[in-house]
C-alpha cells in the first residue's frame, strides 16, 4: 500500500492563497461600495446647486439696473428679471412641486401651462435681503444671489 503524506508546506500555501484572495475580494468589495458612495453624494451635491446655479446664471446674464425684483404673484413669490429694451420678463415661480420659468410681456399675466418647468422642487422662496442681494430657497436650501443693478424694476 502507497502511503500519501500531506506536506505541510503545501497546505500552508494554498492556506496563504485562499486568505490573500478572500482579502482581495473584500477590499475590491468595500472600494466598490465606497466609491458608490461617493458618486452618490457628488451627484446629490450637483443636483441640489444646478436648481440655484441656473438662477444664478439666468440673473447674471439677464442683469441690467433695475432689472432684478421679487414680485407677489398668485402663485406665490416670483423672481422677476426684467428685460427694459423689450418689455419681457423672465418670471421663475413655483408651481405644483416644479419651479417655473416664464418668458412674456412683464406686464402679462402667469400662466403654468406656457411655462417651462425647469426642476422638481417644493419650497420656492425669493427675499430681497439689500438693495442687490436676493435670498432663494428651495428643497436645495437657502442661496444669496448677488445682481449688478441697484434698484427695483418699475412696476
Amino acid at each position: 500500500m502507497k502511503r500519501t503524506e500531506k506536506n505541510p508546506i503545501l497546505l500552508l500555501s494554498v492556506g496563504l492563497s485562499a486568505l490573500f484572495l478572500a482579502g482581495f475580494l473584500l477590499l475590491v468589495i468595500f472600494g466598490a461600495k465606497s466609491y458608490r458612495d461617493i458618486v452618490s453624494s457628488q451627484y446629490g451635491n450637483m443636483d441640489a446647486r444646478s436648481l440655484t446655479a441656473y438662477l444664478s446664471a439666468s440673473m447674471k446674464a439677464n442683469d441690467s439696473l433695475g432689472a432684478v425684483s421679487a414680485e407677489e404673484t398668485g402663485y406665490g413669490t416670483a423672481l422677476v428679471v426684467t428685460d427694459p429694451e423689450t418689455g419681457y420678463a423672465l418670471r421663475y415661480y413655483q408651481y405644483e412641486g416644479h419651479l417655473l420659468e416664464d418668458f412674456a410681456p412683464a406686464d402679462s399675466p402667469l400662466d403654468p401651462k406656457e411655462a417651462q418647468q425647469i426642476a422638481p422642487t417644493q419650497i420656492f422662496e425669493v427675499k430681497r435681503i439689500s438693495q442687490d442681494v436676493f435670498s432663494v430657497t428651495t428643497d436645495a436650501g437657502r442661496t444669496l444671489l448677488r445682481v449688478r443693478s441697484r434698484e427695483e424694476a418699475a412696476p
